[in-house]
């Protein structure tokens, strides 16, 4: 808009003589001057702000201002919202055909309308209506009938649109909104209709097509007035050629384009993304922070992926791309197949809540680190557990008896982040989730139990993968900077003037330290029975967790590394499950392949002012105690808060014979002799599983037969059923109640164990700990007694 300060000072100036000729001026003046008052101050204010008050279509861009997708205007029309400038070869087509003296006249052509008035009178009829392009682009901001009093009013605002807008303004705004056949409106949609690209890009066949389709609309039809258009586009071309605009080559080349044939389908990438603009931001054109090009690929990706997991009856798949450093997102897929409704093709899985199986195990894990809860290495209990009536089971449904923490990560086993999730306490990982920033925790802690680390709640792939992204970007930030940064949301609407980044804040969610040993333990991930990710060929390094939701229904799969995050589910978007829907045989494979589409990344700098080095126990993983052997100890990196952790409880001094084969005390070892040896131990429900899996693990001899058992080591432990259980009996056949098992583990499974419920014997075992009975309906208590006289109770009560 032009500037005005010159135009207004003159008015001031006018009207202060005005007001000193008014006072000294007679009564003929005195009625006179207020009126023309009055029609001045109406003419200045006359011009409507905006001219144009329409609806206009959404329209998303990339971030090279590439076209996404379009979606049609409140009235139905295909009107992109105006546009700051016109291609240039427009320009010169549309001032050639409608307006010669646009340049050099202030609205209105005193010449045209005298043309046209004598052309007018001689036809005895209208033939000419002598509107300039300013003129044109008032009419269209009106919409009134067409009379010889509309035609004044035109004048009139013609000539104060060209007080505020300049000639190239006025280009523009006509060029927006001028008719250009069927329920297209403005050139770039025009563009994009009828040649299939952007304005910009217009030859000259094509710009003096649409310079002469708002003179007659109606002759855009691909079925008739093809001979009639055609010849007004040549004519026009050869006015320009015989102005010397256009050479003859240029000319040769204009006339022999053809008119389009049928109407070009507006551009569909990333669709969901572009109906989400629609909703939020509705009638704009929004420049996105996606690259067109990387969103290609992980579509075409996409797409191959689910033309082979459809043979499984698995329909929909999802995939988002962050850009670690930006943060912003560069390829949003919120599903597959978008114009395809039969399948929910056109659900948005990005932004729905889903069950997140495990894909929150390393949020639990870093924030344990952080706080000293937990070492990498630490032993955790992998055994068959009951946490009031929750029973959780690993996805394999094997047992390893005790596994290192990080291996347990790594291997996304259940049992051991439960019960990592009950030291921890459920209020305090759903505070920290929604910290994080899940936002579909819409239920209270107590209502989501420990389930909450297996799936029991939902949460969006944005949300999830967004959270992936924080740690990313937090060790980031430590390692080029030394500092932390309040975790801002990705964004996904270009705006190159906003910080990527937060307040900066000296309390992060999770700590360098921490968060490296996360990453580096889930760039181990191996799950040999679903994907074994170490025979893909060329795969960059990166740390990718997976999560299989109950009954097969979601597979998820995020990957992080120093530059990019990619998230990926994959399902049935109506929740149907399949078998082999799993986050490792689906998301994960995808997630390997939009990796691979992905520029190479280096891997993240390992923190080192935020670790500190410390001596552990090789067996156990916990802080070396002074029973721990030297030859089983181990230097390693961890948080500063491990420093505080448990020390090793696992290596006991013990007390053997001389040939190891019994353990003594110094008052009955006798002739055996006597020796003091460190042992690591473990509790005999671990001890039970973990033989099957370590062979080489040696389990504490047996008291000799001179020495009574008193010990601190318990010598036996109740594999079923667990403290407090509650038991369902099934029913045979006939009706009659089935029977429990009880199973026990016991250190020296050759001793004797007599078994008692409710003070009732009940029989004996000897190698293989198994009793079968059928209780009463009631609370019970079992009771078993070794040959040595050990005892161990557990109530249990029957449904």
């Amino acid at each position: 808009m032009k500037n005005t300060d010159h135009y207004i000072t003159k008015i001031k100036l006018f009207f202060t003589k005005l007001f000193n000729r008014y006072k000294k001026s007679k009564l003929k003046y005195r009625i006179g001057i207020p009126v023309c008052l009055t029609l001045l101050i109406w003419y200045i204010f006359c011009l409507p702000s905006p001219l144009f008050e329409v609806p206009y279509s959404t329209v998303v861009s990339d971030r090279h201002d590439e076209l996404l997708g379009a979606r049609i205007a409140g009235d139905q029309q295909w009107r992109f919202p105006a546009a700051g400038s016109v291609p240039e070869k427009y320009k010169t087509c549309l001032i050639e055909f409608e307006d010669q003296h646009f340049r050099s006249h202030w609205g209105v052509n005193p010449l045209a309308i005298g043309r046209a008035a004598k052309d007018n009178i001689s036809k005895g009829r209208i033939v000419s209506g002598a509107s300039t392009i300013t003129m044109q682009a008032i009419r269209l901001s009106r919409k009134e009938s067409r009379t010889f009093g509309e035609k004044f009013i035109e004048m009139i605002l013609a000539t104060r649109l060209e007080f505020s807008y300049s000639k190239d303004e006025i280009l523009a705004l006509y060029a927006s909104h001028a008719p250009m056949g069927g329920n297209v409106v403005g050139i770039e949609a025009a563009s994009w209709r009828y040649f299939g690209h952007q304005a910009a890009t217009l030859s000259w066949a094509e710009a003096a097509t649409l310079a002469i389709l708002p003179n007659s609309p109606s002759l855009m039809h691909f079925g008739r007035n093809r001979e009639k258009l055609l010849n007004k586009r040549n004519n026009l071309l050869k006015k320009l050629c015989e102005r010397n605009i256009l050479d003859k080559v240029d000319y040769e080349l204009a006339i022999s384009e053809p008119l389009p044939f049928q109407p070009h389908p507006l551009p569909q990438v990333a669709p969901h993304l572009v109906t989400k603009l629609y909703q939020e931001e509705g009638g704009k054109h929004i420049i996105t922070t996606i690259d067109k090009i990387q969103q290609e690929r992980t579509e075409s990706i996409l797409t191959r992926w689910n033309a082979e997991f459809a043979q499984n009856g698995v329909k929909n798949i999802a995939a988002i791309v962050f850009d670690v450093e930006k943060n912003e997102v560069i390829a949003y897929c919120g599903n597959v197949d978008f114009e395809n409704n039969i399948s929910g093709n056109q659900v948005d899985i990005i932004q729905s809540p889903r069950s997140t199986g495990s894909i929150l195990k390393p949020f639990l894990y870093c924030a344990m680190l952080q706080e000293g809860l937990l070492l990498p290495g630490q032993l955790l209990p992998d055994v068959p557990v009951n946490l009031n009536g929750f029973a959780p089971k690993n996805f394999s449904l094997q047992y390893d008896g005790a596994v290192h923490a990080s291996e347990a990560l790594a291997r996304s086993l259940n049992v051991p982040f439960v019960v990592s999730l009950r030291k921890y306490s459920v209020p305090k990982f759903y505070n920290l989730l929604k910290k994080t920033g899940m936002t579909t925790l819409n239920r209270s802690a107590d209502n989501y139990g420990l389930s909450l680390i297996l799936g029991g709640a939902e949460g969006k792939l944005w949300d999830i993968s967004a959270m992936y992204l924080q740690m990313a970007q937090q060790l980031n930030s430590y390692n080029e900077e030394g500092k932390y940064y309040e975790p801002k949301s990705p964004a996904y609407i270009l705006n190159e003037k906003e910080d990527k980044r937060g307040e900066r804040t000296r309390t992060p969610i999770f700590t360098a330290g921490a968060i490296w040993q996360t990453l580096e333990a889930l760039t181990n991930l191996n799950r040999p029975e679903e994907i074994d990710w170490r025979s893909i060929p060329s795969i960059q390094k990166i740390a990718w967790k997976t999560g299989t939701s109950f009954g097969f229904r979601d597979g998820w799969a995020v990957g992080v590394n120093s530059k990019y995050v990619v998230g990926v589910w994959v399902g049935n978007s109506d929740g149907e499950g399949r078998p082999g829907l799993t986050g490792a045989r689906t998301a994960g494979m995808v997630m390997f392949d939009i990796f691979g589409a992905l520029p190479q990344s280096r891997w993240f700098t390992r923190p080192d002012n935020d670790l500190v080095s410390a001596e552990i126990c090789h067996e156990s993983g916990c802080l070396k105690s002074i029973n721990c052997p030297e030859t089983s100890t181990d230097t390693v990196w961890m948080c500063k808060k491990g420093l505080e952790s448990a020390v090793c409880s696992y290596h006991k001094l013990v007390h053997l014979s001389e040939d190891k084969q019994y353990q003594v005390y110094e008052n009955c070892a006798g002739k055996r002799g006597i020796i003091h040896t460190s042992w690591f131990v473990l509790p005999p429900s671990w001890e039970w599983y973990y033989k099957e899996q370590h062979p080489d693990y040696r389990s504490l001899p047996p008291y000799s037969p001179e020495c009574r058992e008193d010990s601190d080591i318990k010598p036996m432990d109740f594999i079923y059923p667990f403290p407090n259980a509650i038991i369902s009996l099934p029913k045979q056949l006939d009706g009659s109640p089935g029977q429990i098992i009880f199973e026990l583990a016991h250190r020296s499974p050759q001793s004797k164990v007599f078994w008692h419920i409710d003070g009732l014997y009940i029989g004996e075992t000897k190698d293989f700990h198994k009793k079968e009975y059928i209780p009463a309906k009631g609370e019970h208590l079992l009771t078993v007694v070794d040959e040595t006289g050990a005892t161990l109770s557990i109530k249990f009560v029957v449904k």
